[in-house]
């Protein structure tokens, strides 16, 4: 016990019959024995704890001792016995079982704490941006830049991922932080809110859409160059708006005449004859002029889809009832392929999944519009036909030729190609799209000898093309849409949406068949797209921006 200080001696002595004044900090600690013995002592000598008084990681037994702060296990938190049996327990914890401990319930990010937006960026072709630090000091007009180039690319087709992780990755290689980027359908909000500065908030609503691939991966090569450091904001404004401005790849004759080139070679692919080639070349050549007169006239899209496939049934039906060597079933699944809003139902599957629910509704009602124009333009055609005595369509007696597998092969990259071209793809894509095509074609052959059912054959094959078009699209410098879109088309289920709606419409005995073959059909189509989806997202360890990103974790 420590002794009394001066100023407690030189204090006035109490006098006698008086009690003390109570001082708890003058009071010397009297233990158990020397109350029971009547006397205390003026140095008292303080007592080892008893076990049960031990905190509770140390009172184990009697025989378990606090062990010094001198020795070793003390410091190392190690457990020791002393040559006595007695036990000593350390005061302090194992480091190595803290460190474990720690990273057991220890989390790097609370769960209520706010990510930094620019990790959205993480596992695309846009993860680290280089910032660079010569930029315009504007935030107003970078943000007005960023503006123009998500309309372009919700403009020309790209998902709402490719939208906001280029207006993310543009941004910060541009100097701006403390963004939030919105997407909904077809309106883009920037919100820019800097805590020392004033904020700004600006709204765009894309209201015209057009195929062009080409574009998309001009823009995407523009976003590659801005987060390399390289480019500046006016010569990056100045490079979009020649993007926006320049021509598409291919004039109206090419595009209508790779329209008409892909449904004859599909119209044979699915063995289909030559003369329904070439009636299906005569009618895609007229929904071609169709689509330019309406779209001229600002007639609605759904308007003008439906326009078109009553041409292309009305002509197959046509043929059929002045007994042309053809199958009008066939001919009218390779007119209608074109006009299946595969794209869109890429695009919103890949939206739902990527978290934008909102606009993956809004894209997959649209593509359900178009779904349900093709049908209605069917149905109208076959009504019409039965009304004028038509002659009946045995749709499960299909007519088809079988022609050598090296043919089909053939049909199938010339039927890509073509495709491709309709979409207005860049000339240097065309032959990987059709290399991509093609590969998945000799996958799907392999899979049927092996005994794959009709409904998980598309999902499977649909996956291994969207596995090959990321890991082409990252080493061509172009998004995954635009080589995946073109490469899957050879998957749609055409023959069996006809089949359906000729049950649905004429067959009105068996129209429950005719349904669950047209909800075969819609599942078909969404298991395609959901292969696309998810062979892109099993092949992003692969790419290059991944491996950059592992061998930097390394260099830590």
């Amino acid at each position: 016990m420590a002794h009394r200080s001066e100023e407690e001696h030189g204090a006035k002595s109490p006098q006698i019959g008086e009690d003390p004044a109570p001082s708890a900090g003058v009071l010397p600690r009297i233990s158990t024995s020397e109350i029971n013995m009547g006397f205390h002592p003026e140095d008292p000598v303080e007592e080892p704890p008893m076990a049960s008084e031990l905190p509770l990681n140390t009172a184990v037994s009697a025989n378990v001792a606090a062990a010094d702060a001198s020795d070793i296990e003390w410091r190392t938190g190690q457990v020791h016995t002393t040559d006595d049996g007695i036990t000593l327990m350390p005061t302090r914890a194992n480091p190595v079982a803290r460190s474990l401990l720690a990273k057991m319930w220890i989390s790097d990010t609370p769960p209520t704490q706010a990510l930094n937006i620019v990790e959205r960026l993480q596992g695309t072709p846009y993860a680290n941006p280089k910032v660079n630090d010569q930029q315009d000091a504007s935030s107003r007009r970078t943000m007005e830049f960023a503006l123009d180039l998500g309309e372009t690319l919700i403009r020309y087709g790209a998902g709402a991922l490719e939208v906001e992780t280029s207006i993310i990755a543009v941004t910060a290689a541009l100097g701006l932080s403390h963004l939030d980027v919105d997407i909904t359908n077809q309106s883009l909000h920037l919100n820019y809110s800097p805590p020392d500065a004033e904020s700004y908030s600006v709204l765009r609503v894309v209201r015209s859409y057009t195929s062009n691939y080409a574009g998309l991966v001009l823009v995407h090569e523009l976003v590659s160059d801005i987060i390399a450091g390289g480019v500046s904001r006016s010569a990056s404004a100045k490079r979009l708006k020649e993007i926006t401005r320049r021509p598409k790849p291919f004039p109206r004759w090419v595009v209508a005449s790779g329209r008409a080139l892909f449904a004859a070679a599909f119209v044979l692919f699915i063995g289909g004859s030559w003369a329904g080639a070439l009636v299906a070349m005569f009618s895609s050549s007229l929904v071609t002029q169709i689509g330019r007169y309406g779209s001229r006239w600002r007639v609605p899209e759904f308007f003008t889809i439906a326009a078109s496939t009553l041409v292309i049934t009305g002509i197959a039906l046509l043929g059929h009832q002045f007994h042309a060597p053809l199958d009008p079933a066939l001919v009218v699944s390779g007119g209608i392929l074109l006009l299946l809003p595969s794209g869109r139902f890429v695009s919103a599957l890949q939206d739902a999944i990527n978290g934008f629910p909102v606009t993956a509704v809004g894209r997959l009602f649209s593509a359900s519009l178009i779904y349900g124009a093709i049908l209605s333009g069917i149905a109208a055609a076959l009504v019409i036909s039965d009304v004028l005595g038509g002659e009946e369509v045995d749709v499960h007696q299909i007519v088809t030729t079988q022609y050598p597998a090296w043919l089909l092969v053939v049909l199938v990259a010339v039927a890509i190609i073509a495709g491709a071209v309709s979409e207005q793809s860049s000339v240097r894509l065309l032959l990987p799209t059709a290399g991509i095509a093609v590969g998945g074609y000799l996958i799907m052959l392999l899979a049927q000898n092996l005994g794959l059912g009709e409904r998980a054959l598309p999902a499977l094959v649909a996956t291994i093309i969207g596995f090959a078009a990321r890991f082409a699209a990252d080493k061509l410098r172009s998004p995954q849409l635009v080589l995946a879109a073109p490469a899957v088309m050879f998957l749609l289920p055409g023959l069996m949406i006809f089949r359906a709606m000729y049950g649905i419409v004429i067959n009105v005995d068996d129209m429950s068949t005719g349904l669950v073959e047209m909800f075969n059909a819609m599942a078909i189509m969404l298991s395609i797209a959901g292969g696309v989806v998810f062979g892109e997202t099993l092949c992003r360890p692969l790419t290059s921006n991944a491996r950059r990103e592992r061998r930097r974790i390394r260099r830590r």
